[in-house]
């Protein structure tokens, strides 16, 4: 193998490599532009419409709903949430844990739902939360 050859080979694999990186880094700003939002201008109104329906209900959901807020919107989807449950609900972070505890009034006290109703209920609860901030949308 000659010298001519050995710096020919190693420019073509180098650029291969460039090239390479290129497009991952095309790729990964892709991605960082949908998760702005900025590549939502090729999207269709009606999907729009819905990405932004989930990311209210979530906000609604997250931020005020658990957290204790007592605005009309959350108390509508409470309220809802209790009707369609037949109980009084309480949903709280305690202090020394990471998931959400949700607490059904009943004579006796309060008491701890369990695992399986808590998703039947955060279910429900996700479902009246898109279909109420859906309603409200223009």
């Amino acid at each position: 193998m000659s010298v001519k050859s050995f710096y020919i080979r190693n420019m073509l694999l180098k650029y291969d490599k460039q090239l390479v990186t290129a497009r991952r880094l095309a790729r990964y700003n892709q991605a960082l532009k949908m998760a702005r939002g900025d590549g939502e201008e090729t999207l269709p109104p009606d999907v729009k419409r819905g990405i932004m329906v989930e990311r209210i209900a979530r906000e609604v959901m997250e931020s005020l709903l658990l957290s204790g807020s007592d605005n009309p919107v959350v108390r509508e989807i409470k309220e809802q949430l209790e009707r369609e449950v037949g109980e009084k609900l309480t949903f709280t972070y305690p202090p020394t844990e990471l998931d959400l505890q949700v607490y059904r009034e009943t004579p006796d006290g309060t008491v701890e739902v369990t695992p399986a109703e808590k998703m039947v209920i955060m279910e429900k609860l996700w479902q009246i939360s898109l279909d109420r901030v859906n309603a409200t949308m223009l």
